[in-house]
């Protein structure tokens, strides 16, 4: 292996996977089933049963590098872990692991002062509350971050914030009771990248309206529990600014690199598992007189998805690794690379499970919809592929410059 696991790392992955196969697996079903019928606005009760028990077994907080909260693992550590949790939706929250909670709480262990980390970071931490992250707009391209419109202006010893957003994950879900708010704290400064600021917003203060829950294909709350949310004259302390006014670019370029591998990460377990239920599926199917199977252009589409997950794999464990040896704001190509291959990747080989599945995989019946809903997903969130290409391209010409 180019990337060998560390005795450490080959133990907890092999307790994840035996936590998933006793508690995970058998409990899908009964999971999607509450995310139906419960809708989007309420706890399901699967999820706060098996939380507990993933604590007891110490996989708890795994994506936590350098801290004393989590298993201190690099990102090419957790990479092999995060993929075994990404082969169901289920699974990332059980271990304190789904986002945005990852990102958020990251950013303040990172910038956050003594008294938020223990008014918010302890609880996250504990998985007693989650969180949301407030930053794409419905009025503007929000694939170009500056573009944001929402403001956050100084009162005093306040700031009075106001703006409209939507796909803000987790603002549905009762137990979220705080947000991380980006918004325009000097929009007239001649640097687009230092007119925004991120600001703490407890979820219960006067003037937030969670208006609705977005579907993602027709998903409320699986995949993701994503929500369009008002703010009108929502007024938090000054000492609630995240590192300063004009930093917010700043901290969102740092949570959204480690964000986008976890994507990746988890992307490839789930097409994984999704090549594991075509394969089964066709060597149970017979059609014109054989398995499907043994149809050429089944084994076809099995090869090409076999490669392209290897190759989807290496490119990650080569990002985790920038990231770990160079820093995040020079790996910037590595994970550019990703954003885009992991995720159209698990779209193709879902689509072709999809396919092998016949009508039944359009159907919610086999965890496929849900796949696709969340790889397709995913070549929005955190930067579209076309942002990413430009950017990989931008740093390849740069190669040339004195050409």
């Amino acid at each position: 292996m180019l990337y060998p696991m560390s005795p450490k790392v080959v133990e907890l992955k092999r307790k994840l996977e035996s936590f998933m196969d006793r508690h995970i697996y058998p409990n899908e079903e009964r999971f999607y089933r509450e995310a139906e019928e419960l809708g989007p606005w309420k706890v399901y009760p699967v999820v706060e049963e098996l939380k507990p028990l993933a604590r007891a077994e110490d996989l708890w907080n795994l994506f936590l590098p350098e801290s004393g909260h989590g298993a201190g693992l690099t990102n090419l550590e957790y990479a092999p872990l995060c993929e075994v949790m990404g082969r169901s939706h289920l699974a990332p929250e059980i271990f304190n692991c789904s986002a945005p909670d990852t990102g958020n709480m990251e950013v303040l262990e990172r910038y956050g002062s003594e008294k938020d980390k223990e008014r918010w970071l302890q609880p996250l931490l504990a998985g007693e509350i989650r969180s949301c992250f407030a930053m794409t707009e419905p009025a503007v391209a929000s694939s170009d971050a500056t573009n944001i419109e929402s403001s956050i202006v100084r009162d005093g010893d306040h700031y009075v914030i106001n703006g409209r957003k939507w796909y803000t994950t987790n603002a549905t879900d009762p137990r979220c009771k705080i947000c991380i708010f980006m918004g325009k704290t000097d929009p007239d400064n001649p640097d687009r990248h230092r007119q925004q600021s991120m600001i703490l917003v407890p979820m219960d203060t006067p003037g937030i309206e969670v208006k609705r829950p977005l579907p993602v294909f027709g998903f409320y709350g699986v995949p993701d529990r994503a929500s369009e949310v008002i703010f009108t004259n929502v007024r938090v302390p000054r000492e609630n600014m995240l590192l300063g006014e004009g930093r917010g670019f700043e901290i969102a370029q740092g949570r959204l690199g480690p964000g986008r591998i976890h994507h990746c990460m988890r992307l490839i377990g789930l097409a994984e598992r999704t090549l594991e239920k075509m394969c089964r599926r066709v060597r149970s199917r017979v059609a014109f007189g054989k398995p499907v199977s043994e149809q050429t252009v089944t084994q076809e589409r099995i090869a090409e998805a076999r490669i392209m997950i290897e190759q989807a794999r290496l490119l990650t464990l080569n990002a985790a690794y920038a990231m770990d040896t160079v820093g995040n704001k020079v790996a910037k190509a590595e994970i550019a690379m990703i954003k885009v291959a992991v995720p159209n990747m698990a779209c193709q080989v879902i689509d072709w499970a999809i396919q092998a599945h016949g009508g039944g995989g359009t159907s919610n019946d086999f965890g496929l919809t849900q796949a696709y809903a969340t790889a397709r997903l995913l070549r929005l969130a955190d930067g579209p592929d076309e942002v990413h290409r430009n950017q990989i391209a931008r740093f390849e010409l740069k190669k040339y410059s004195n050409a």
